[in-house]
């Protein structure tokens, strides 16, 4: 899925375009013990829970395609009887009102997801009519000639609210707070089947995390049969890797640099495009090669790139370089540079020394004070 078709199935989660059938829901302590269950038509619960719920499914779908949205494909054996993917299309075509498919779901989530916090799963049934485009985009909404069943499974934190003291009316007094268990956002989350092409693909689904760095891999594995791919971090230190690796003792700032300018370069050039910008191992090696990475250094990069990564693993653009700041660390000093302006820092010799130098303007702030550098004329000088 790209970032459209996720917008698209967002929309869906308002009060006039609610596609929610059905909700269903198993909250289970910290010991894994099934504690309670809920079963409803979505739209017979009163407004202000509907509402709240929205926000759930809403963060389900938020994020960066890439990072904590992920696309996955089942592999062969997932879609074989009694596969993960098998238990999910019947638990879609039940429309969650099969009390035993969905209690084989909400086991096979309790064994496969870890967490010493009790927490509450929670599934939708929709039903989206999908509207027909014209060739401008506008949507045609009586020109539909498909409907996307699909369900979103959402597993979320429950923890005790804070205690302290709160106002009670009846008492005009303020008395101790009760203690409540908070349903919070959701830590990981997919939606079955994928909307590719704004149609159902049975054949992969959309992954939510949370936290881009931890993709909960036991979850992924047993509980939806799919193989992960590397975590945003993960794919940042395997770029590090491959990189320091092939420039060996010619890794040098200007290239490096140059590397982080041609990054994000491709990431503001598609930034109004629905797809991420991914990088394979020839877009790499290009990459590199445009970068000033000599051609000598590059003879052995597939091989490097295959050890390091695996021959099939890609790297999403956005996960490689850091667009809002472009950051020179030493043991002892941290520079950090407006990645438009990398053209103000360069390193040179001085006295015999490598220095890195920074070309300084009139405005100069050290601890918020802004300071006159010397050499400077003053400014009562100057009148």
């Amino acid at each position: 899925m790209n970032k459209r078709e996720v917008a698209e199935i967002r929309k869906q989660f308002t009060q006039e375009r609610c596609a929610v059938m059905r909700i269903c829901g198993c909250y289970v302590d910290g010991e894994k013990n099934k504690k309670a269950e809920l079963k409803d038509a979505f739209l017979s619960l009163p407004e202000e829970e509907i509402f709240k719920y929205f926000n759930i499914f809403k963060k389900a779908l938020s994020g960066t395609i890439g990072r904590n949205l992920l696309n996955m494909e089942f592999p062969m054996e997932a879609e074989a009887e009694g596969g993960a993917q098998d238990l999910l299309l019947k638990l879609r075509d039940s429309e969650l009102k099969d009390d035993v498919l969905l209690e084989a779901f909400y086991d096979k989530v309790i064994e496969g997801y870890y967490s010493v916090e009790n927490y509450l799963i929670l599934l939708i049934y929709g039903v989206y009519d999908i509207p027909g485009r014209a060739e401008d985009g506008t949507e045609m909404f009586d020109a539909s000639d498909e409907v996307y069943q699909h369900i979103l499974c959402c597993i979320c934190p429950v923890t005790l609210s804070k205690p302290g003291l709160a106002y009670d009316e009846e008492s005009n007094s303020f008395k101790t707070r009760v203690c409540d268990r908070v349903v919070d956002m959701p830590d990981v989350g997919f939606l079955f089947p994928a909307f590719q092409d704004r149609s159902a693909d049975i054949h992969s689904l959309l992954y939510y995390a949370a936290k881009p760095e931890e993709l909960r891999l036991d979850f992924v594995g047993s509980v939806l049969g799919c193989q992960a791919p590397l975590s945003a971090g993960g794919q940042k230190e395997t770029f590090r890797a491959l990189v320091e690796e092939t420039l060996g003792e010619e890794c040098e700032y200007e290239i490096v640099k140059n590397i982080h300018e041609k990054l994000n370069e491709m990431i503001e050039e598609s930034k109004d495009e629905p797809e991420p910008v991914i990088l394979d191992g020839a877009d790499v090696k290009r990459l590199l090669e445009y970068s000033g990475v000599e051609e000598k250094k590059l003879s052995g990069f597939d091989e490097k790139y295959a050890e390091a990564a695996g021959s099939d693993v890609q790297f999403a653009a956005a996960n490689l370089a850091n667009t809002r700041q472009f950051e020179i660390r030493t043991p002892d000093v941290i520079v950090k540079v407006n990645p438009e302006r990398t053209d103000l820092v360069e390193t040179r010799m001085l006295d015999g020394r490598e220095c890195l130098v920074i070309e300084l303007n009139d405005q100069v702030e050290v601890n918020g004070i802004q300071v006159r550098l010397p050499g400077r004329e003053k400014k009562d000088d100057l009148l």
